[in-house]
């Protein structure tokens, strides 16, 4: 079961959660407010509600699970947000994600693969706080064409590389990010879309997610 109360001691843990991420090297204000204004116990069972606030991945349903708070806040950064983008996300999961998007005031299309997190994630109730926020069932690899294209793209799972369907619906001056398998881990990427349709890389540090897969379970 959820929790639904947001006490001062919950905001105290994530005050002290979000200054341990800026002083991992999380520079952007933006990020970092919405990171404070994201009650992250709301999206774990309650059994994990004095665990919440700590900086680690806890599992969700179907095996997955929600990521480190600076590895979200870490992606976050990494995308160049700014309100109103148009934001395509791989990977809804928790919803945590999303919702830090949505924050920051981003049009969020979320695509998810595994139709339990999908129902759960239509029946919660918190996300209707987000009404800018849209999310889908579908296979992550083909995106989002008939919304495309987008501002922004960041897929939350391991890659075994860079989706091309992905990358066709990414604006030009577009941002792509995306973790991209490098032997036991993945090797954090920033894919730009220049106007003439070509991609500039730029690589950052090594993560650990749960793989991307094709199709729809």
């Amino acid at each position: 079961m959820r929790p639904t109360e947001d006490s001062y001691r919950h905001k105290g843990l994530r005050k002290a959660l979000v200054e341990q991420i800026r002083s991992k090297g999380i520079t952007d204000e933006s990020v970092l407010q919405a990171m404070m204004a994201v009650p992250r116990h709301f999206f774990l069972d309650s059994a994990f509600d004095n665990v919440a606030y700590e900086d680690r991945a806890f599992p969700i349903a179907e095996g997955q699970t929600i990521s480190h708070p600076y590895t979200v806040a870490y992606q976050s950064q990494l995308l160049q947000v700014k309100p109103f983008m148009r934001v395509l996300e791989i990977g809804t999961g928790s919803a945590f994600q999303a919702c830090v998007l949505a924050e920051m005031k981003a049009m969020v299309f979320s695509i998810e693969r595994q139709k339990q997190l999908f129902d759960d994630n239509r029946n919660f109730p918190f996300l209707r706080n987000y009404p800018s926020m849209r999310l889908f069932f579908g296979d992550g690899f083909q995106g989002l064409p008939t919304y495309g294209p987008f501002d922004r793209v960041l897929v939350t799972a391991g890659a075994p590389g860079i989706p091309e369907k992905l990358v066709e619906q990414l604006k030009p001056g577009g941002i792509m990010v995306i973790p991209v398998n490098d032997g036991d881990a993945q090797r954090m990427m920033r894919l730009t879309r220049r106007q003439d349709g070509g991609i500039e890389e730029e690589r950052f540090d090594t993560f650990n997610f749960v793989p991307m897969l094709e199709g729809k379970r």
